[in-house]
């Protein structure tokens, strides 16, 4: 599995969908969501992005945002009138007490109300475990994508459908959020050029490419700088320096990286022993494994997993 696909395997859209809410102004949104990821599709109109940290992004027709959590943001038809009287509503699709029906959202209208008015689509992103987080030190507290007429058309289209609560509605919905998700993603990395992750800037490199992919097809093979090379059919030297150059670190520094992080989910997402866990990520034994990853998280295999459960965080610990 490539590095994007496995980072966003504990990622998800599920009943996390406001289906083109159409608004006039003014207004705000308030996204109240403890979740990694929310990304808005602006289909007509637009606002600006207000961020915890002071950010303020404008966003129009035909822009997808990706905004990194799990802080509350908002979105507000005009920042410079946000403190006037206006319409404002909260969206948390995840607590107990409110959903992203357009009925527990007070005052959002479902259509094509007016042309003036601005639609979005909205879908709020749940992760289990740990394997996400090393996504999410990539990207930056807002990144913007703008896509292509068609693309948006056929969202609004989907959107729609979905507000009928036919069969199958919100689970084709969900798998659609899941979708421009990846799409948003990859627009981003493309477009980001150096700015992108190491990760992905190595599977675009000719070099480098089959290495990856032979790395993360199976990181627990014993891999060497040599073995690597051989994979890419260019030198130990060249590829040492190529992947340093490129990935920011030497081959092997990033190998472990993966590898711990991989470890991190399985101790997270897994009931599996420590033993097996050092095995499947290329480690011969427990002890060495342990000691790996004590020094690079900060605390044993087995402090990790126990500062990981679901009672722990309920604790506040970990």
């Amino acid at each position: 599995m490539d590095p994007l696909s496995s980072l966003l395997s504990g990622i998800r859209a599920e009943g996390s969908v406001v289906t083109h809410a159409v608004l006039t102004q003014p207004w705000t949104i308030r996204f109240a969501d403890d979740t990694p990821l929310t990304m808005i599709s602006v289909l007509r109109g637009g606002g600006t992005l207000l961020l915890p940290d002071g950010t303020a992004r404008e966003v129009g027709a035909g822009d997808t945002a990706v905004v990194r959590g799990p802080e509350p943001f908002h979105l507000a038809d005009d920042p410079a009138t946000v403190h006037n009287p206006h319409a404002a509503y909260e969206i948390a699709c995840f607590t107990t007490d409110t959903t992203c029906t357009a009925e527990e959202l007070g005052g959002i209208h479902w259509g094509t109300d007016s042309e003036e008015a601005t639609a979005l689509i909205v879908g709020a992103y749940r992760a289990s475990g740990h394997r996400h987080e090393r996504l999410l030190r990539a990207l930056p507290p807002v990144l913007v994508v703008e896509e292509d007429a068609e693309v948006c058309a056929w969202l609004e289209t989907a959107a729609a459908d979905a507000a009928q609560r036919s069969a199958g509605s919100q689970a084709l919905m969900d798998r659609l959020l899941d979708w421009a998700l990846v799409c948003t993603l990859r627009s981003w990395f493309d477009k980001a050029g150096a700015e992108a992750p190491g990760w992905y800037r190595g599977l675009a490199d000719p070099v480098l490419a089959p290495a990856l992919q032979a790395f993360h097809d199976r990181p627990g093979r014993t891999w060497t700088v040599a073995t690597l090379a051989a994979r890419s059919g260019v030198s130990r030297a060249l590829f040492a320096k190529r992947f340093t150059q490129l990935m920011g670190r030497p081959p092997l520094a990033y190998l472990t990286e993966c590898r711990l992080d991989e470890a991190a989910a399985l101790l997270t997402d897994t009931d599996l022993t420590i033993a097996r866990i050092a095995r499947s990520v290329g480690y011969a034994d427990a002890f060495g494994f342990s000691a790996a990853f004590k020094r690079h998280k900060g605390v044993s295999p087995s402090a990790f997993r126990r500062g990981s459960s679901p009672d722990a965080r309920s604790r506040g610990v970990g």
